[in-house]
């Protein structure tokens, strides 16, 4: 789960790549037999050096521009760049008699790529040779021990750390790395016990890194990353207390740096997990001291408004989280079928889409709920994409009509396979605490709200469909 903004983006990407030449603009000129082919004359390090520092080039570029930096942008050029590693890397495959140093770069390519069976291939390679650097060495192993974990191989991964904390140098986000990812393939395996030993020491780790200020902007990232680790092991162990410790860990990183994101975030987690492990009572008291320390946990004003808006902004779906979910009002239109009360519904996983047309962040959902409609459809899953009229807002009959025909394009265009329900109003919106768009709610087979949030982003696309599948193995 990530939450930097847009600044701390470009800061990671600047610190995180080596600084490359910028891309030519302009039509190349033509090959000939006389002039050489320019990658074919770069040795591997260099295609290395060039896909490692793409997104910095490329983020340098935008902001030369004065162009915006945004998390959905970060993931666009994170594509552009293993497209172009993966094409340095068949390219470097097919050389012949690859060095030991070229064989490590071939590998770092695959990494980036994320071809991980030709990254444990090559990295095994490297590991055993016999002119292999030291330095190089271990963090081949690191990336090894990381990319058999993703494969799910956690002995070879286990044994791979085991060899790494013997040798030397060291590095404590190697260290960190390799035990996140063991703690990640064990909670796939649902071995919560050891994923609960690996997240302790990838936590541990991070909170280190973070008293480092020069790794502040992503040991922040790697702390809420571990310490959600840590938190979902107990919490999947039934250990609320050790649970619960995990979340304070975290709110308590939170004020020693004065994050007020990832105060907030720690802190909602605490309030939808106590609510989820039925302590509402406790929850809402959870929420209303978190409003009254922010002035003692954040002393500048800006800070502290900070936090106590966001926390605001979700007081009605703590409000309606874990129960009954409210009556929805009867609707002006319903586009795609019938139309259906939430009791009619009962026995489904129910997943309210409030949207618009002329919302961005909405489009960012619509391949995802593409995608769960055609994958969950069959297993109980209901998804609603309720709008409201906005160009006929005043009731005009004509007005409503027209309207009406523009949405059924778009629900065709946009091949949205599931009903939409059009409000007249904003009832339907203030009773949910959809007023900020996009905004999910899940509902439970009972009839009972189990999930709020507003907005989009990978990491909560990722935890609304993990929440889907959840519900849907509720019986």
């Amino acid at each position: 789960m990530k939450f930097i903004n847009a600044t701390v983006l470009l800061v990671i990407v600047f610190a995180a790549t080596p600084v490359v030449n910028s891309a030519q603009s302009g039509r190349p000129p033509a090959l000939t037999s006389a002039t050489p082919d320019p990658i074919s004359q770069k040795s591997v390090k260099d295609l290395f050096d060039e896909a490692n520092g793409y997104i910095r080039d490329k983020a340098a570029e935008m902001e030369a521009k004065k162009i915006g930096f945004s998390e959905a942008r970060l993931e666009q050029l994170k594509l552009e760049q293993r497209l172009l590693a993966a094409k340095y890397a068949t390219i470097a495959g097919n050389r012949k008699d690859l060095a030991t140093e070229d064989v490590y770069f071939a590998a770092m390519l695959n990494w980036i790529a994320e071809n991980l069976d030709a990254t444990i291939e090559m990295m095994q390679r490297y590991t055993t040779a016999n002119d292999a650097s030291a330095e190089r060495i271990q963090t081949a192993r690191s990336i090894l021990a990381v990319s058999l974990a993703k494969r799910g191989k956690t002995a070879e991964a286990e044994a791979i750390l085991t060899t790494y904390l013997g040798s030397e140098p060291k590095r404590l986000t190697e260290i960190s790395r390799m035990n996140s990812e063991l703690a990640k393939a064990y909670q796939k395996q649902s071995e919560f016990a050891k994923m609960a030993t690996r997240a302790t020491e990838a936590f541990s780790i991070s909170k280190q890194l973070l008293a480092n200020a020069s790794s502040r902007a992503r040991g922040l990232d790697e702390i809420l990353d571990t310490g959600m680790l840590k938190f979902e092991a107990y919490r999947d162990l039934g250990q609320q207390d050790k649970a619960d410790s995990a979340i304070e860990e975290m709110r308590a990183s939170a004020v020693e740096t004065q994050s007020t994101s990832f105060y907030y975030y720690a802190t909602d987690t605490k309030i939808r997990y106590m609510i989820e492990t039925g302590r509402k009572p406790a929850a809402l008291a959870e929420y209303r001291g978190a409003l009254a320390s922010a002035s003692k946990y954040f002393e500048r004003a800006d800070l502290r408004d900070d936090v106590v808006s966001r926390l605001k902004r979700r007081e009605r779906h703590y409000s309606i989280l874990g129960e009954p979910a409210p009556v929805l009002p009867k609707f002006d239109s319903w586009i795609g079928g019938p139309q259906r009360s939430l009791a009619d519904l009962k026995g489904k996983v129910v997943l309210l889409d409030f949207w618009a047309t002329w919302c961005g962040p909405c489009f960012e959902a619509f391949p995802h709920l593409r995608e769960w409609q055609t994958e969950h459809a069959d297993s109980g899953l209901v998804i609603l994409g309720i709008t409201r009229y906005y160009d006929a807002a005043d009731g005009n009959a004509a007005g409503k009509a027209r309207e009406i025909e523009m949405l059924k394009r778009f629900k065709a265009e946009h091949k949205l396979d599931y009903d939409i329900p059009v409000a007249l109003g904003q009832e339907s919106q203030i009773i949910y605490g959809a007023t900020g768009l996009p905004t999910a709610v899940l509902i439970d087979r009972k009839g009972n709200v189990r999930y709020v949030a507003t907005g989009t982003s990978p990491s909560r696309k990722d935890e609304l469909r993990s929440t889907i599948l959840r519900l849907l193995a509720e019986k």
